[in-house]
């Protein structure tokens, strides 16, 4: 079996292949040029193509088992011409010994006092929204840097799963789910009311956030107490966060974790991270082909 540097050489090879001759590619790389056409002719060159193409965002797509592990890679490779099979996939990401990263699980804590506001549960884990901003889901994290504590919030669309409204300080204030609401508000403009789902927080159950909701026609709607599966749409998120990026990373301050989640969400997340929920697109594309098909009808 070829060594990872060799299999990282034909890659080379393979993507610069229509701008220089191949033979001076293998010169260059220190490779024969047989070896490279015996590798170009096996279906495991998908594994370090794939690698190469998509993985350099520094952010890995992750799988649960076997089989599954190969979609995300096998929608990527239908999106840049490949023909190749989901289950071939699987199976030579498996014999590469390529696998899912693990996630953590959140920390567990007491619960506080009784909050201040308590409303129903009105989304009821009903996490499939059949249009645009019906449903927003909401939550707060924590990440680690070596200056201290910085606290994310996040707004979700629960039709595509996008983030349309975030905000980080590092203080766990209500400022911070409010300015993560406003900037949803101010992105999206509603014409109608939302559902706003949240946990039962101390900065969501207070009578400014109430206040703030119904100021901009959101109706709010409180996971049961002490159930994250509740909101598990805004908990999926932050598993694939701190999985996909700030794991990787050691975060000196604040100002570069800032900075670092800004790109994963904005440039990462957003536009290119696809969901199973959104039929295998990312949630900018699967807005984009909603919107498509409503203006073809």
């Amino acid at each position: 079996m070829l060594c990872q540097r060799v299999r990282v050489r034909y890659a080379f090879i393979r993507a610069h292949e229509q701008q220089f001759p191949i033979r001076r590619l293998c010169q260059g790389m220190s490779v024969h040029p047989r070896g490279y056409y015996a590798w170009k002719a096996s279906p495991i060159h998908f594994v370090p193509a794939k690698t190469s193409a998509c993985w350099g965002t520094s952010s890995r797509p992750g799988w649960r088992v076997a089989v599954s592990m190969g979609t995300e890679v096998y929608d990527d490779l239908q999106a840049q011409g490949e023909r190749c099979g989901k289950h071939r996939v699987a199976r030579l990401m498996k014999q590469e010994g390529l696998r899912s990263q693990t996630g953590y699980f959140r920390r567990t804590g007491h619960c506080s006092g009784r909050p201040a506001v308590v409303v129903p549960n009105h989304l009821q884990r009903q996490f499939t929204v059949d249009g645009q901003n019906k449903v927003w889901v909401t939550d707060i994290t924590y990440i680690r840097t070596h200056e201290g504590w910085l606290y994310l919030a996040v707004v979700h669309d629960l039709f595509s799963r996008q983030v349309i409204g975030w905000s980080m300080q590092s203080r766990i204030d209500r400022e911070l789910v409010l300015n993560a609401l406003l900037r949803a508000v101010w992105r999206r403009q509603p014409k109608q009311e939302v559902l706003v789902h949240s946990d039962q927080g101390s900065q969501f159950s207070r009578h400014d956030w109430q206040d703030f909701l119904k100021a901009h026609s959101l109706v709010p709607s409180m996971s049961r107490r002490g159930n994250c599966h509740d909101n598990a749409v805004a908990e999926s998120f932050f598993q694939l966060l701190k999985r996909e990026r700030i794991k990787r990373k050691t975060y000196h301050n604040r100002e570069e974790a800032r900075r670092d989640i800004f790109d994963y969400i904005e440039m990462f997340y957003n536009p290119k991270r696809r969901h199973g929920s959104a039929n295998g697109l990312s949630p900018v594309e699967f807005e984009k082909h909603y919107f498509q098909r409503l203006t073809s009808v």
